[in-house]
C-alpha cells in the first residue's frame, strides 16, 4: 500500500511505538485519526507532528469502551473523508506476578484493553475498510504471545488471543481489499510500565537495574515503528520486531520447553 494520501486510525498513538507510526506516516504523506485514552499524550503527538506533510487528528477515547468507540468511524470520516488503515498499538502489560497473586481486577483490565479493546475497533472500523478499494489492519500482538514470560501470563494469553485473531481476519478477508498484519514486537524501550499504571518510576528503575544487560538490548520504538511502516507498505503477513522476537520465535517452535525454561531464567527476578 501506498501511504501518501491515505488515512490511518492508530492506536495508542501517544506515546510509543504508536507515536512514531504516526509520526512516521504524516511524513510520508498519510493522514493520521490518532486514538489514545490520554489527552495530553495525543497533544504531545499532534506537536511534533505540525509542520509535517500529513495530517494529524486526535481523539480521546478508551478502547475498552465499546460505545465510545462506536462512535469513532463517522467522527474520523467527518474529519478525514474516509479511513483506509487501522493500526491497533495500544496495549498494557500486568503487574510483574503470577496469576495466582493477580487480583481479578488487574486481569480484566488486561483483557479488556488488549483484547476486547481489538475486537471493538475491528468491529468498528472493519466495515469501512471493506468498502475502500484497498485497505490494511494491523495488529500488534508480542513475543509473549509464543513464549511464556512469567509474571506475564494474562498479558500473554491476551497478546496469543490478537495474534490468532489477526490470523483469522487474514483468512476471512483474502477475497477483499484489506491487508492484514500481524505484529510481535520483542523488547522495545518504552515505558509500557509506567503507562500501563503497574509500575511507579522508581520502580521501574529497579526493575532495569534488575534486569542488567537485558534492559539495554531492546529495540527504539522508532525502528520498531519504521519496520510497521515497512509491512504495511508491503502487506506483510507476520513480521518480528527485534533480534529477540525472531530467535524466541523459532525456539518456541522447535523446542517449546526450553524456550519456556530459558525465558524463565532470565525473567525470573522481575517477579514481584
Amino acid at each position: 500500500m501506498q501511504i501518501s494520501g491515505k488515512v490511518f486510525v492508530i492506536t495508542g498513538a501517544g506515546n510509543g511505538i504508536a507515536r512514531e507510526v504516526a509520526l512516521g506516516i504524516a511524513r510520508k504523506g498519510g493522514h493520521v485519526a490518532a486514538l489514545d485514552v490520554s489527552e495530553e499524550g495525543l497533544e504531545q503527538t499532534a506537536a511534533l507532528a505540525v509542520g509535517l506533510p500529513g495530517r494529524v487528528t486526535t481523539h480521546v477515547v478508551n478502547i475498552a469502551d465499546r460505545d465510545a468507540v462506536a462512535a469513532l468511524p463517522a467522527a474520523i470520516i467527518a474529519e478525514h473523508h474516509h479511513i483506509d488503515g487501522l493500526l491497533n498499538i495500544a496495549g498494557i502489560i500486568q503487574k510483574f506476578v503470577p496469576i495466582n497473586d493477580l487480583a481479578w481486577d488487574q486481569i480484566e483490565r488486561v483483557i479488556d484493553v488488549n483484547l476486547y479493546g481489538v475486537l471493538n475497533t475491528v468491529k468498528a472500523f472493519l466495515p469501512h475498510l471493506i468498502a475502500r478499494p484497498e485497505a490494511t489492519l494491523v495488529n500488534v500482538a508480542s513475543m509473549g504471545a509464543y513464549a511464556p514470560v512469567p509474571g506475564q501470563g494474562v498479558y500473554g494469553a491476551t497478546k496469543a488471543a490478537v495474534a490468532q485473531l489477526s490470523r483469522a481476519l487474514h483468512s476471512e478477508l483474502m477475497e477483499t481489499g484489506v491487508r492484514v498484519t500481524g505484529v510481535f514486537p520483542g523488547a522495545i524501550g518504552t515505558n509500557i510500565s509506567m503507562n500501563s499504571g503497574v509500575m511507579t518510576e522508581d520502580e521501574m528503575k529497579k526493575m532495569m537495574a534488575a534486569a542488567g544487560d537485558k534492559a539495554r538490548k531492546t529495540t527504539t520504538p522508532v525502528e520498531a515503528g519504521r519496520q510497521i511502516i515497512e509491512a504495511i507498505e508491503k502487506g506483510s503477513y507476520e513480521i518480528f520486531i527485534g533480534q529477540d522476537a525472531r530467535i524466541m520465535s523459532r525456539l518456541s517452535r522447535l523446542n517449546p520447553k526450553r524456550a519456556a525454561g530459558l525465558i524463565y531464567s532470565q525473567m525470573k527476578n522481575l517477579l514481584g
